[in-house]
């Protein structure tokens, strides 16, 4: 079992662990909310249909959390599904009720069922996941969970170093906020040797887009279609798309 101390987010669940029998992949599920009519808020990336009890742990957990009632009330009534209900719930079910939170952007409720898991048996640090809820977080401008999330990946064991999606979403959350330092720092980070791993299409994609349309930013530009030259295999066909996409700005000009 993983620790979660990592992380240090302070929920305090208080929920033991729970073993049960699982299948060996550990790849988020492709789930789609059975209740809901077709056309109704489409999952982005789900095909399959949830399981009658993660459906009803999605729905307690949003009606729990809603309650217009004081905010230790709210936690105490969100504590009760997590023992009530999700504890009941197996493996396939929590990953399709984390999926569903974080779809409706439920980042709070995404975050506490997270720590939850990790306290599981049949848990094992899996880094997508870390992923998810970095962007869930950047989404949210929720910085500090961010970068918790981020040094977790770093500092817990039986992770993998941050890999290139990892440090992109970084660079996506201080972009967020606007913090271009922050965000460089993390880049340069990512192109040292012993990241092990180096910027991709997506990294310079997300920073292009917020430095291409900026005259004070003409530097970082330049700098960074060098470094496509050194990591991408096709540069002079993705600096073109880039180019197409997200045109420099004109200065204006009283007359």
């Amino acid at each position: 079992m993983c620790s979660t101390q990592g992380l240090g987010l302070g929920l305090g669940l208080g929920f033991s662990s729970r073993s049960c029998t699982i299948s060996p992949s550990f790849t988020s599920p492709t789930i789609r909310c059975g209740l809901r009519g077709a056309g109704t808020r489409k999952p982005l990336w789900r095909s399959a249909v949830m399981s009658t009890e993660a459906i009803h742990a999605v729905q307690a957990l949003k009606i729990a959390r809603k309650t217009e009632e004081p905010a230790s009330s709210n936690f105490r009534k969100v504590d009760q599904v997590f023992k009530s209900r999700i504890g009941r719930l197996i493996k396939t079910d929590l990953l399709a009720v984390l999926a569903e939170l974080q779809r409706q952007n439920h980042w709070e409720l995404a975050l506490q069922l997270f720590e939850f898991m990790k306290k599981e048996d049949w848990y094992k640090p899996d880094q997508s996941l870390h992923c998810d809820m970095i962007y869930m977080a950047g989404k949210n401008k929720q910085i500090e969970v961010a970068e918790e999330l981020f040094s977790s990946i770093r500092n817990q064991q039986g992770l993998r170093p941050p890999d290139s999606r990892a440090y992109t979403e970084m660079i996506g959350v201080y972009l967020q906020v606007d913090r271009l330092d922050k965000a460089m720092e993390i880049y340069n980070s990512m192109k040292e040797e012993r990241s092990g791993c180096s910027p991709n299409e997506l990294t310079f994609t997300i920073l292009m887009k917020k430095l291409q349309t900026s005259e004070e930013h003409k530097h970082l530009v330049s700098d960074l279609k060098e470094d496509c030259q050194r990591f991408l295999e096709y540069p002079e066909k993705f600096l073109e798309q880039i180019d197409t996409k997200y045109p420099k700005r004109r200065p204006f000009k009283l007359v």
